[in-house]
């Protein structure tokens, strides 16, 4: 039984679905913010690899099928942000410099802490492209000669820790504007923090859909300016 599971197709793809809904209940079923889906479906996935032993290629070459669906996922982030659009006009000049401003905070904050611990050019340029999707976070890396493995894992802990604290930052610092907690949510944690600012509200998810794609764009042009700094 094993053996057969192990080695259908399709075994990487239903085991991270199955991985996710279980992450989805217990969202639903606590209300806790630990309980994000995706942190619960990777550590999910880890165990169940190391328990039945497989490696990760084989997984990875049953679950592509999933990436797939990441391009016209990414794309139908464009419909939240069409229906808020005379909110966008109205407030273009505060879009811009918010989506500025996390990128650069983003990109200071990582050359800061590179002198800080002392990394060396190849690990400094692996972190630079932390806050932005993976599609765009790989490209700058290998270009910049980062590691894009890590790239990657980095991407996805701080997307997931922007879902987790993303509602208790804005508490704390008391920002209530929708379309200040939207931009900071996108600029700082992609996509994964996106689906948090979609449960928060209709404005919060345009205006984070929106900063994904300016802030992927804001770091190509950066990163590239940070990298020769160290």
């Amino acid at each position: 039984m094993k053996e057969f599971l192990v080695d259908s197709a399709f075994f990487g793809a239903v085991l991270s679905l199955v991985a996710y809904e279980a992450g989805a209940l217990l969202k639903r079923r606590f209300r806790l913010a630990v309980f994000n889906p995706l942190l619960i479906a990777t550590a999910a996935v880890m165990l169940v690899l190391t328990l039945l032993n497989v490696e990760y290629s084989h997984y990875n070459e049953s679950a592509k099928y999933i990436s797939y669906l990441l391009t016209p996922a990414t794309v139908c982030l464009a419909v939240p942000l069409y229906q808020q659009l005379e909110l966008l006009k109205k407030n273009l000049k505060a879009v811009a410099g918010g989506i500025t401003a996390g990128v650069l905070s983003s990109l200071v904050s990582i050359f800061l802490l590179a002198k800080l611990f002392s990394l060396n050019h190849e690990q400094y340029v692996t972190l630079l492209p932390k806050s932005i999707t993976t599609a765009i976070g790989m490209g700058i890396s290998e270009e910049l000669g980062g590691v894009q493995t890590i790239t990657v894992a980095v991407i996805i802990i701080t997307g997931i820790f922007g879902n987790v604290t993303a509602e208790f930052i804005c508490k704390i610092f008391r920002i209530h504007n929708p379309v200040a907690r939207g931009l900071a949510i996108g600029t700082s944690a992609h996509a994964i923090g996106t689906a948090k600012a979609m449960e928060i509200g209709e404005i919060e998810g345009a205006m984070s859909s929106l900063a994904i794609a300016v802030a992927g764009l804001l770091t190509v042009l950066g990163a590239s300016v940070f990298a020769v700094l160290l």
